[in-house]
């Protein structure tokens, strides 16, 4: 009997994330928030109306273990392990974002493979930071912030504009450390390796992916 497409799909994703785990160490940073919840502050920004139906989050995040989120798209899947403890409310938002069902079916505007910076940026619903989620939330940044290949954080427009935009360090990010560090990459980095090979329409290599990238669907476990 033929396998029906969703079902391969999660397949593969399952083989890839279980070989991943095998490989990839567990972190030995230690907790930053030693208490199991914080308190977020989410503001409105009706200025800058969600882009698709959601409500603000809960005020109440935790601030210990972990939450793998899934991705699908049409250039294959990917997996994030994002730290509740590093980024308490961070997380607490993209997976209030994930339920909401804010990701599906969104496309990422933005491509680079220059060399400063190599990352892909997505979670703009209606182009490069234009279409979030109405609201904006504080950073949750050190200082000592690195973006090493698999790096995913959210993008900003400045200090404290942090809502759904974010990015995944294909290669390195040779940026200031401003940006608040989610998780990283576990598995399904070829998927990005894919989406470069397929190239960048801007001859500065900084700019709309030359095909497509549609995020067709997230859900976190």
């Amino acid at each position: 009997m033929k396998r029906s497409i969703p079902a391969l799909i999660a397949t593969a994703l399952v083989a890839t994330t279980l070989t991943a785990l095998t490989t990839t160490p567990a972190s030995a940073t230690p907790s930053r928030h030693p208490k199991p919840v914080v308190k977020c502050e989410f503001t409105p920004t009706p200025e800058n109306p969600a882009a698709k139906p959601v409500r603000i989050p809960s005020a109440n995040a935790r601030a210990k273990g972990t939450v793998d989120v899934y991705f699908v798209t049409n250039y294959g899947p990917f997996v994030v392990r994002m730290d509740r403890a590093n980024a308490p409310c961070g997380v607490h938002n993209f997976v209030h974002l994930v339920k909401s069902r804010f990701y599906d079916f969104t496309q990422c505007f933005r491509l680079t493979n220059s060399s400063r910076l190599g990352v892909l940026q997505c979670g703009d619903i209606y182009r490069q930071e234009e279409g979030g989620p109405g609201y904006k939330f504080p950073d949750e940044v050190t200082g000592q912030e690195t973006y090493p290949r698999g790096t995913v954080a959210y993008g900003n427009q400045g200090p404290g504009t942090n809502g759904s935009e974010f990015f995944v360090v294909h290669s390195f990010a040779n940026i200031d450390p401003n940006y608040t560090v989610l998780g990283h990459v576990i598995a399904g980095m070829s998927t990005f390796d894919r989406m470069v090979a397929a190239g960048i329409a801007d001859p500065d290599q900084d700019g709309p992916p030359a095909k497509p990238i549609h995020i067709l669907k997230v859900w976190a476990h």
